[in-house]
């Protein structure tokens, strides 16, 4: 493989086909549907992106409203968040963007049961961003209001993984 700098991918020496190994990918000659790329582009640019700097910003505002337990549980999830993500562009992308194939089954039902566990910690956070004081002023108002869009985003971001991305290989 050979680092082409313009567009800061690994890429084959030409005139040799990629190197695609059975486990990961879907077989000889399977190509992963037509909207796989630009959905995980969607999702690590849409969400991942996102959820890597609007967290830190969150735990930030909690830290100075004095709202520790807020701080904490946000930490807790962008922790549990980061190793998830890492785990879907590391692991599980490059195999669907290969076709998917059978092994891909069990990382993609890893990521789904995770997802329901994200559901717990998002009600706890809007427990906690509802408890919030509003005689905090702007701060409180914003915090509370980042808060409701990580809850949000990251509703959203499982959705389009567990009902349009995931379905196109669990077949």
């Amino acid at each position: 493989m050979l680092y082409d700098p313009k567009s800061g991918r690994m890429s084959p020496p030409r005139g040799t086909a990629p190197i695609r190994c059975a486990l990961m990918g879907g077989g000889p000659g399977r190509e992963p549907p037509a909207e796989t790329e630009p959905l995980i582009q969607l999702i690590r640019t849409r969400y991942h992106e996102t959820h890597r700097r609007e967290f830190p910003q969150a735990i930030e505002w909690a830290f100075k409203l004095d709202e520790h337990e807020l701080a904490n549980h946000l930490a807790f999830m962008l922790e549990d968040l980061d190793n998830h993500q890492q785990r879907e562009e590391q692991v599980l992308f490059p195999m669907l963007l290969a076709g998917g194939g059978p092994m891909a089954k069990f990382p993609i039902g890893r990521m789904m049961a995770e997802h329901e566990a994200v559901e717990d910690q998002l009600v706890r956070l809007r427990e906690l961003a509802d408890a919030l004081r509003p005689d905090a002023g702007v701060e409180w108002e914003e915090t509370v209001k980042l808060c409701r869009k990580l809850d949000s985003d990251l509703r959203e971001h499982m959705r389009l993984e567990n009902e349009v991305l995931f379905p196109l290989f669990l077949d």
